[in-house]
C-alpha cells in the first residue's frame, strides 16, 4: 500500500516504521514550516510486542520519506489532539491529497462532529496501542501485538480489508470494541484518572518518574482505581452503556485491596506495559485529556471528588512552573 503519515509524531511514525518493514511505500506529509521538516532519518530503539509479549529490544534506521507529487494515497493515516484534526483536513484540501483517512487519535468529541468534518472524505476511527517519544534524532518507542479498529459496519471506508491486511502482514491484530467512538472516551477517562494521580503524588512536569512513582505504589494505584471508577461514570453520563465495556472495566472493579497489588505485580513483570507508561512524554496531551474527561463531568454534575481534587492540583502545581 501507498501510506501517507502526517506530520513526524511519535505515534504516526512508530506505524510508519512498522508498515515500511512489512514492505509497504510509506511517506510523510510534514509542514515546510515545521521544525521537523529537514528531517531525513531516524535512529530508531523499539520495544517490540508484536511477537515476544515481554518485548523484544530492536535497534534500527528509519528513513523518513517527505511526500513527493503524488496525491492519492491508498491511506492516510492521521494521529494527532482532537483539535488539529480540522487544520490536517485544510492542508490535505489545500495539497488535493486525498485518500481513505485513518483516525488514530483521542477525540472526545461526539461522531456528530467528526461525520460534519469528514462529510467528504472515507474514514474510519481507530486507536493505536503503542507509545514513545522522540529525542535528539531518535524515536525511542514501543508497540504492542495489536490496533483498535471500528467495525466494517460502521464505516464508510472502501478499502476496509486491505487496512486489515495491512495489520496483519505487519504482524499485529486488530479487535473491534463494541463502539469504537465510545471506547476512546473510555480510554482518555481511565488515562485521566491515572495521570491525575500521578501528576498529584509526582513531579507533572517529570513524566516519567511520576509514572515510575506511580507504578511503584499500591497505595497510589488504590487511588488511581478509586479516580477511574470516578471518570467511568463521567463517561456513562454522555450515554455510554459501560457493560459494553466490561472487560476493560474489569480490573477497576474488584477492591482496591485486590487490585492494586495486582497491577503492582504487574508493572513489575511486564516490561512492554511499564515501558509505554514511561515513555509517554507530550505533557499538554496528557493534560489535554484530564480537562476534556474534568469538563465533562463538572457539565453533567457528576459527583467524582478524587479526580477533581487531584487534576486542580495538578493544575495549580504546573501554572505555579
Amino acid at each position: 500500500m501507498n501510506i501517507l503519515i502526517i506530520g513526524l509524531g511519535v505515534i504516526g511514525t512508530t506505524y510508519g516504521y512498522v508498515f515500511s518493514k512489512a514492505g509497504h511505500h510509506v511517506e510523510h506529509y510534514i509542514r515546510k514550516s515545521s521544525k521537523n521538516y529537514n528531517i531525513k532519518d531516524l535512529k530508531v530503539e523499539l520495544l517490540d510486542g508484536r511477537v515476544n509479549s515481554k518485548g523484544e529490544n530492536v535497534q534500527d534506521n528509519y528513513i523518513v520519506n517527505k511526500t513527493t507529487n503524488q496525491q492519492q494515497y491508498d491511506l492516510i493515516f492521521v494521529s494527532v489532539p482532537s483539535g488539529k484534526i480540522e487544520s490536517v483536513l485544510e492542508e490535505l484540501n489545500k495539497e488535493k491529497i486525498t485518500g481513505p483517512i485513518l483516525l488514530g487519535c483521542g477525540i472526545w468529541e461526539k461522531r456528530s462532529y467528526i461525520e460534519e468534518i469528514m462529510k467528504d472524505k472515507e474514514w474510519i476511527l481507530g486507536y493505536p496501542v503503542a507509545g514513545g517519544n522522540i529525542t535528539d534524532g531518535t524515536l525511542y518507542c514501543c508497540v504492542f501485538n495489536n490496533f483498535m479498529l471500528e467495525t466494517k459496519e460502521k464505516t464508510n471506508i472502501s478499502n476496509y480489508d486491505d487496512i486489515k491486511e495491512l495489520f496483519n502482514q505487519s504482524q499485529i491484530k486488530l479487535e473491534q470494541p463494541y463502539d469504537m467512538l465510545e471506547w476512546i472516551w473510555l480510554h482518555m477517562a481511565i488515562n485521566a484518572g491515572v495521570v491525575s494521580v500521578a501528576g498529584r503524588y509526582g513531579d507533572i512536569n517529570d513524566v516519567s518518574s511520576s509514572a515510575e512513582g506511580l507504578m511503584n505504589s499500591t497505595k497510589k494505584l488504590a487511588e488511581a482505581v478509586r479516580s477511574i471508577r470516578e471518570t467511568s461514570k463521567i463517561v456513562e453520563s454522555r450515554g455510554v452503556t459501560l457493560k459494553h465495556y466490561n472487560n476493560e472495566l474489569f480490573a477497576y472493579k474488584l477492591p482496591t485491596i485486590i487490585s492494586s497489588p495486582i497491577m503492582k505485580r504487574m508493572f513489575a513483570t511486564n516490561i512492554l506495559t511499564r515501558k509505554i507508561m514511561t515513555l509517554h512524554s507530550n505533557l499538554s496531551d496528557l493534560l489535554y485529556v484530564c480537562q476534556c474527561v474534568y469538563d465533562e463531568g463538572k457539565k453533567n454534575k457528576i459527583e467524582a471528588p478524587i479526580f477533581y481534587n487531584n487534576y486542580e492540583m495538578v493544575q495549580a502545581n504546573f501554572n505555579e512552573k
